[in-house]
This record gives structure tokens, C-alpha cells and sequence, in this order.
């Protein structure tokens, strides 16, 4: 299958600019690469959230689903549980997946779950024209804060951390080579993978300036180190102008929810043998 059989004619309704068609031509390598790599297309499958990024399910020959706001993660959870043998890429918003959908992203982490959640982060919902996020910076003027926010903006990576996340990465929609590579190893990883990408809403919030200017790619980084990647994870909080790191902050192997699911139901088939057994000779 070539890249451009992955997409589709849906016509594409983006604003020129905007971050997200550098994330929907990164994911199109990636699932290019997987099929190669034995696994089908088939064995896929998408959900997206409410906002601008929902739409990239739209534009993809792959098996998908529309949450409603905030309850992409859940949906990702119930499909892999559900299935162990798919692949599960779940995509959604900073509003979507940091506001109304935290406490999901914070019990999938707790659990991990083995999906992927991409966070597209413009720090602002630019589908409803601009008001704050989340993730806005402290006096970010928007429709909903026309004098400036006054809220300190919430470090999603720092929660995702705490909160027993087994694969945390940042992007930025103008590295696309950074972001296909984070994607495929996300992807691949085994257990809760989240990867938080700058991704620039060019109508209502272009950062495109500001992010050139402080991007760096992590070297030599300990990505088994919880302390180091903590460390990495705070030195720029969403509002200070230290410089901003990129890359895989955090991977490390445990087991999986749906492990220890299976786990506990052949213990539990192995007790109903074993008291069926007994109950035989009983009688």
C-alpha cells in the first residue's frame, strides 16, 4: 500500500497553516511502516475526540471512532481491552484530552493501558475561535479571557508522570522526521504511551515564532531515569521562557492492564476447574 492509499478524498477543511496536517502526514508514514512490518491496517484502529484534531480520523483509510468531548481515552481503553490483538492510537485535544478528559488520561496512566493517546496541544480551542486551554499561557488574551488569563497553565507531561505513564514524548509540528519517529515507538511500545506535540493553530494562535526559537532535541538523555525525566519534564512549565525539550522523556517496561486481566481470569478458570474437579469425585 502507498502513503497516499492510507488517505482518502474527504475533503479537507483545516485552516492553511495549522499544525495538523504535519501530524496526519506523520502518522500516514508511520502506518505505512507498520503494515510492512506485519502489522494490517486491519489490526487498527483510531478514535478521536471533539475539536479541529477530530477531523484527522476523516482523512484516513483506517478503522475508526468519534468520542464525544473528552472521552477519547475511555473509548481507547474499552476497544483494546476488548481486543488485545489491535493496535489502539487514540488523537484529541488539549482541551479535550487536559480539561474535560484528565481524569482519563490519569486512571489509563494509572492502569496502563496499552494505547497511545497523541495529544494535539495549541494551547487554545481553536475549534470554538480561541478561548483558553488548559494549557494557555498565564495572560493569554482569547475570547474567554479578552483581559488576560490569570490561571497558571497545567503541565500535562508532570501529571502524566506522576500518574504511572510508561511512555511520555514531546513533538512539535515543524519537526515532522521528530514526530514519525516518536509516533512509531510510541506505537510499539507496551503499555500507556502519551506524546504531548506543540501543535500550532496558525488562525487563533500562532506560536510558530516563539517555538523555532526554543525548540531542542534531548541527547544523551536517560529516558529509564524517572528522576532525569522529571527533571526534563519541568524546565519549561507552559509559561516560563526557559528553552523547550523534545523528544521521549520517559519508557520504561511493566505490566499491562490487559495482562494482568488475562491473568487474573486464568486464575480464575484454573480455581472453577479446580472446584468442578473437587465437586466430581465428590459426588
Amino acid at each position: 500500500m502507498k502513503i497516499q492509499d492510507i488517505g482518502n478524498r474527504t475533503e479537507n477543511t483545516w485552516c492553511p497553516g495549522c499544525g495538523n496536517f504535519a501530524i496526519l502526514n506523520s502518522i500516514k508514514t508511520v502506518l505505512k511502516n507498520l503494515q510492512e512490518e506485519s502489522t494490517p491496517l486491519e489490526n487498527v484502529v483510531l478514535v478521536s475526540g471533539i475539536g479541529c484534531h477530530g477531523k484527522i480520523v476523516d482523512y484516513l483509510n483506517v478503522n475508526s471512532f468519534y468520542s464525544i468531548h473528552g472521552r477519547a481515552t475511555p473509548v481507547a481503553e474499552g476497544i483494546k481491552l476488548a481486543n488485545q490483538n489491535l493496535k489502539v492510537i487514540g488523537f484529541a485535544g488539549d482541551g479535550d484530552a487536559y480539561g474535560e478528559g484528565i481524569e482519563h488520561l490519569i486512571f489509563a496512566a494509572k492502569r496502563n493501558v496499552d494505547i497511545t493517546m497523541i495529544i494535539h496541544n495549541n494551547r487554545v480551542y481553536g475549534l470554538t475561535t480561541g478561548q483558553s486551554s488548559p494549557t494557555s499561557p498565564l495572560g493569554y488574551k482569547g475570547r474567554s479571557t479578552p483581559k488576560g488569563s490569570i490561571e497558571i497553565p497545567l503541565n500535562p507531561l508532570e501529571v502524566m508522570l506522576s500518574s504511572g505513564a510508561t511512555f511520555l514524548a514531546r513533538g512539535y509540528s515543524r519537526n515532522i522526521e521528530l514526530l514519525k519517529n516518536i509516533f512509531k515507538e510510541a506505537i510499539n511500545h507496551k503499555g500507556f504511551a502519551l506524546i504531548d506535540i506543540l501543535q500550532v493553530c496558525f488562525t487563533y494562535y500562532n506560536m510558530y515564532e516563539y517555538y523555532n526559537k526554543k525548540v531542542y532535541e534531548l541527547k544523551e538523555h536517560n529516558v529509564e531515569d524517572y528522576s532525569e525525566a522529571l527533571k526534563k519534564i519541568r524546565e519549561w512549565n507552559y509559561y516560563n521562557e526557559k528553552p523547550i525539550a523534545l523528544g521521549v522523556f520517559y519508557k520504561q517496561k511493566s505490566v499491562t492492564f490487559g495482562d494482568r486481566i488475562a491473568g487474573n481470569r486464568t486464575k480464575t478458570q484454573d480455581t472453577n476447574s479446580f472446584i468442578e474437579q473437587s465437586l466430581t469425585k465428590t459426588i
